[in-house]
């Protein structure tokens, strides 16, 4: 651990009247309390939104919600994004299964790696939900930093450094892990294994490797809020810059905004709703419970061209 958030960031919860926030760390986080997302007023929505953009991740226990009731309230956000990874359910096609077998000895999950959903888009995702429903007794957490308050926490120097820099995303190295290190089955990673015998790649895979390119610093077009935009899990280079110039620089970044001091860590329980903002923060999600069915559901809300 190299720093401290003290003075740079307060996670304390502000004063609500629909709503009671809970901070979960020091860096960020939050349990809301008093709503059910299937109900949700206008009132407490408008809240709700607000504590999101002010923790970057918020949850809320004991939610009892059906795949309407999710989409439901997703659409509260925005419009559904594409998901880069699975179709949806039938008749719920904006409603993602993310579910690991008992039995799947794979030694790689979906959501391993720190990263930011799908940033190798034109419009990545801008919010992410996720509903929980069968969870192991042990295991299968997800950890976030806070990429505004790494941002804010680099020096002066550093900050006008990377300023007008572009990172160029792409799903070419996750592809690689997969093959390497997944069994063919029906989940998301499953299926994209598939793929490691093909003759040729489906023209829509061929997209997500080329990727894109967007601003390694983002502004938060709700808040104004600039934070880090990257990762290493899809961040493979920076635009104008030959490989053994932008790697020392990726790794440090990607260093300085996964270190403890700015993170988060989310024990889920069956029947708990999280909401995060990919503009404000990176995730990853840990393969520790072999032998123990993990079930999960995905809604994400469109993005705009990051800026």
């Amino acid at each position: 651990m190299r720093l401290h958030p003290t003075g740079k960031f307060d996670n304390h919860a502000a004063s609500y009247w629909h709503i009671e926030a809970r901070p979960l760390a020091a860096a960020m986080g939050a349990e809301i309390c008093g709503v059910d997302a299937a109900q949700v007023t206008d009132e407490q929505f408008q809240e709700l939104r607000q504590a999101l953009f002010r923790h970057k991740m918020i949850y809320l226990r004991q939610q009892k919600l059906t795949h309407g009731e999710h989409e439901a309230f997703s659409l509260r956000f925005g419009p559904f994004a594409e998901d880069a990874y699975t179709q949806g359910l039938p008749g719920h096609r904006n409603v993602h299964p993310l579910i690991k077998q008992a039995d799947d000895r794979s030694r790689m999950v979906f959501g391993e790696g720190w990263h930011t959903d799908s940033p190798f888009l034109p419009q990545p995702p801008s919010i992410t939900i996720l509903y929980s429903i069968e969870i192991p007794p042990f295991g299968g957490d997800t950890t976030w930093a806070n990429s505004a308050l790494a941002y804010a926490m680099l020096s002066d120097t550093y900050r006008r450094m990377i300023e007008g820099l572009k990172v160029h995303f792409s799903m070419r190295d996750v592809l690689k892990s997969v093959h390497d290190a997944v069994e063919v089955g029906d989940s998301p990673i499953g299926r994209l294994a598939a793929t490691r015998d093909a003759e040729r790649l489906s023209d829509d895979l061929l997209r997500k490797i080329r990727g894109n390119t967007h601003p390694m610093v983002r502004t938060h077009p709700v808040t104004g809020e600039k934070a880090l935009y990257v990762d290493p899990s899809y961040g493979i280079g920076i635009e104008d810059m030959l490989p053994e110039e932008s790697a020392p620089i990726l790794r440090f970044l990607t260093e300085h905004l996964t270190q403890p001091a700015f993170t988060c860590r989310l024990r889920w329980e069956p029947n708990m709703l999280t909401l995060w903002d990919n503009r404000l923060c990176v995730h990853q999600a840990y393969n520790d419970y072999q032998g123990y069915r993990r079930e999960l559901y995905r809604t994400t809300v469109s993005g705009e061209t990051p800026a």
